[in-house]
């Protein structure tokens, strides 16, 4: 695998010359006007998702300049290391296989090539793992005592079951409730304690080390109010995620799921991570899941480039962050039940590209990970739209709309999606002050670009799908720009440091701290 950093590349050159030239005035209303099959040409469909980016700054030029870019940073290559089980993961000397969890035939053993040995004993463990777990999730679904369970981890043993629970609300099960405590801020679990009884809960605590400080605070102090409160069976009321099982028979749990080193935490919900989800939807609505991230798995390791959505997501976000300099993209998804969608990307994107050096350790001499941001439409049109359509900065929004409602309720559903695609709109043709006729407090400058992925329906298959493309996605962006994406040393530091300030705080002990902390740890002992 020969990858070679996209500044290095004529590819990048032959870019910066169009942005200087025609890139940075494009006109996607103009090139409306010219142009009669540009929605045709700048919309795809992909497995379960479709995606319309014709209201994005780019033409057919730009776009051919973009393939060339990924193409001379080894893209291709680097996707066909990551589904061979090629330990990518440079830093860490890991492979990265999330995409194996969701694999739902055995893979082909070549005796000429030990990693695909490999694969498949890993797929036969993946398998074994996966059936026990959906049957644990079939007893809890139909343990009418059971009504509450309690989702104890953070980062990715949060972020990702608890939006996809959200997000299916539809198809869970009545009569249970899922509460997710991440936060070692002792308020978020002292206020679901509050809301559930011991006899009726089940707690998960998914770490893969059960060793992260936060999820291991939290889960002590849950484990002390349910002996408190009376509760005598831990094994009965307590499950781990973990690969850590002597840890957690020592806490009291018999009942463990286990993952691998190959899944980060933030690719982790196909796995016993996502074991909350499968609760809530049950083992078929999970492999449906996986199905449907299988699917997009498919289309991304064997579309061209060209009409490769996740590809296509991708090298948009280069054009944008690199050369137009944009910093952030907002994600709106019109539908109540993806609010922690933004939520999910911000960590998928931002932990994975928010790097500073190469795969080499060199300071990179351009950007990488724009901030992702956003709220559910239509709130978030009464609270930053306002800044999207005025603002000084230009800021590509994302759109994410569902075309069939899984409600009853009259004209709800017109609205709202009438309300996503109306913004779309005006973001991009903008409008003349009526007052003056040209500048003024109601001018919109327009030409603002946006992109608009819709899903018929959203369900397990659908949601997977979605999911899978933004992984996939946010890959591509971090090959071109020649970073390894599967590392989180970032997250690091301020933990180490924390413990050292967590025992100063407990003695009154500023020594040596700098001017700022030690101020603040002297004012917190007052």
């Amino acid at each position: 695998m020969t990858r070679i950093r996209c500044d290095r590349t004529a590819a990048w050159g032959e870019l910066q010359t169009v942005f200087q030239g025609k890139g940075h005035r494009l006109d996607v209303r103009a090139a409306f006007a010219g142009d009669a099959g540009r929605f045709g040409h700048f919309s795809q469909e992909a497995p379960h998702v479709f995606a319309d980016l014709s209201k994005n700054l780019l033409d057919a030029d730009i776009e051919r300049l973009l393939f060339a870019l990924a193409r001379q940073c080894g893209v291709e290559e680097h996707r066909q290391a990551l589904f061979a089980g090629a330990a990518i993961n440079s830093t860490e000397q890991r492979a990265v296989m999330h995409w194996l969890l969701r694999n739902p035939a055995p893979v082909p053993v070549d005796t000429a090539q030990p990693a695909s040995k490999n694969i498949a004993d890993e797929q036969a463990q993946v398998h074994a793992t996966l059936d026990a777990m959906l049957a644990f999730a079939e007893r809890v679904r139909s343990d009418d005592a059971i009504t509450d369970v309690v989702n104890i981890g953070i980062g990715g043993s949060d972020l990702g079951p608890q939006m996809a629970v959200l997000a299916l609300d539809a198809f869970a099960l009545p009569g249970k409730r899922f509460h997710f405590v991440s936060n070692v801020d002792g308020h978020e679990l002292a206020a679901t304690l509050a809301r559930v009884k011991p006899q009726s809960t089940l707690f998960l605590v998914a770490s893969k080390t059960f060793t992260t400080i936060e999820t291991m605070t939290n889960a002590q102090s849950a484990k002390r109010w349910f002996e408190n409160q009376g509760g005598t069976d831990i094994g009965r009321h307590f499950a781990a995620l973990t690969t850590n099982v002597a840890a957690a028979n020592a806490f009291g749990i018999t009942t463990t799921f286990g993952f691998w080193d190959w899944v980060g935490g933030r690719y982790s919900v196909w796995s016993a991570i996502g074991l909350p989800l499968a609760i809530a939807i049950g083992a078929q609505g999970f492999r449906a899941f996986l199905a449907g991230a299988h699917d997009m798995d498919e289309h991304f390791r064997t579309a061209p480039l060209e009409c490769n959505l996740p590809v296509r997501l991708a090298l948009l976000d280069v054009w944008y962050r690199n050369f137009h300099g944009f910093t952030s993209r907002s994600i709106a998804p019109y539908h109540s039940a993806l609010r922690r969608l933004p939520a999910y990307l911000q960590q998928l994107e931002m932990e994975s590209n928010g790097k500073r050096v190469d795969t080499c350790g060199k300071a990179l001499p351009f950007a990488t990970a724009p901030v992702l941001w956003g709220e559910p439409g239509t709130n978030g049109q009464h609270a930053y739209f306002q800044m999207l359509h005025q603002g000084t900065e230009v800021v590509p929004v994302e759109f994410v709309a569902v075309k069939k409602p899984h409600h009853g309720l009259t004209g709800h559903h017109t609205l709202l999606l009438a309300n996503a695609l109306a913004q779309a709109q005006a973001l991009m043709l903008g409008q003349t002050d009526p007052d003056t006729g040209g500048e003024g407090h109601r001018r919109f400058t327009g030409n603002r670009p946006s992109t608009f992925l819709l899903l018929d329906d959203l369900t397990p298959t659908s949601l997977g799908a979605l999911i899978a493309l933004q992984e996939h996605r946010v890959f591509v962006s971090g090959s071109v720009w020649g970073i390894n994406s599967f590392d989180q040393w970032g997250v690091e530091l301020g933990k180490v440091l924390a413990k050292d300030v967590e025992a100063r705080l407990l003695r009154g002990d500023a020594t040596g701290l700098d001017g700022s902390t030690a101020g603040l740890l002297a004012r917190l002992q007052e």
